[in-house]
């Protein structure tokens, strides 16, 4: 097993100071960067493990809090394991947070975490991958469409609303983004109906991008979250094997 360094720290961004986890192989030898976006239950453990098990493939993975203009992690005080059907309140304090957030933040916090990730003598010289879980899979396109020179792999798992009608789509920034990208999206998810998933692709064949589109059949919308209902074990590992490939074809 991989020894590990995990770190707590603080990243200067244009509108404040945004805290974010930090974990690496213990040699302190320089590695591919991974930026890992939360998904709305935030930086929490299970995240925080999820960074783990990327860092002992050999990246240093930085995990910021997307959500610091409201506060620092936990922003929202949630129960250990998340059960929104028992309890819709978890939705109504985490709906708002996530709506807030739109590309013209993303392309400034992001700037600022590349920025962070370039200047880290922990970090390999050379692009980063980006991996996202729920609303982090548009973080993920919004991160790729905006800085194409600095992504090289892009990834998201269970992502919503990929492909809507809204001006700010994560499917329009497709003509802008040069890096792989794969998409497992879950399955019969309301989030992402069909006509979505395949105006989404449509988008990224138009545009050239190198990419690769898959349902995971019987997932629910969260499969990847231990801490959830949602989670499922094959789902999750099919996860695992397709985000290691994309990062070890890019590195």
């Amino acid at each position: 097993m991989t020894d590990l360094r995990r770190t707590d720290l603080d990243i200067a961004t244009e509108d404040g100071v945004a805290d974010a986890y930090l974990v690496h192989p213990s040699d302190g030898a320089p590695r591919p960067g991974v930026l890992l976006y939360q998904d709305a239950y935030g930086l929490r453990p299970h995240l925080k493990k999820m960074a783990d098990r990327l860092a002992a493939a050999g990246y240093t993975v930085l995990v910021p809090n997307v959500t610091y203009r409201i506060g620092r992690a936990p922003v929202v005080e949630l129960p250990d394991f998340k059960d929104p059907s028992a309890d819709p309140t978890i939705w109504e304090k985490l709906g708002p947070i996530v709506s807030a957030l739109n590309p013209e933040m993303i392309e400034r916090d992001s700037a600022a975490y590349l920025r962070w990730m370039a200047d880290s003598p922990l970090v390999a010289d050379g692009p980063v991958g980006v991996t996202g879980y729920c609303m982090g899979a548009r973080l993920a396109l919004w991160t790729a469409a905006a800085h194409p020179d600095r992504v090289a792999a892009a990834a998201g798992f269970h992502g919503a609303a990929l492909a809507t009608d809204d001006p700010a789509s994560p499917h329009l920034g497709a003509p802008r983004i040069k890096a792989e990208l794969y998409l497992g999206h879950a399955d019969n998810d309301p989030s992402l109906p069909p006509e979505q998933i395949e105006r989404f692709e449509k988008a990224l064949t138009d545009a050239g991008v190198r990419h690769t589109c898959e349902v995971y059949p019987g997932a629910r919308h969260g499969y990847t979250q231990e801490d959830t209902t949602a989670y499922d074990e094959e789902a999750s590992e099919r996860h695992w094997t397709a985000l290691l490939g994309l990062l070890e074809r890019t590195f």
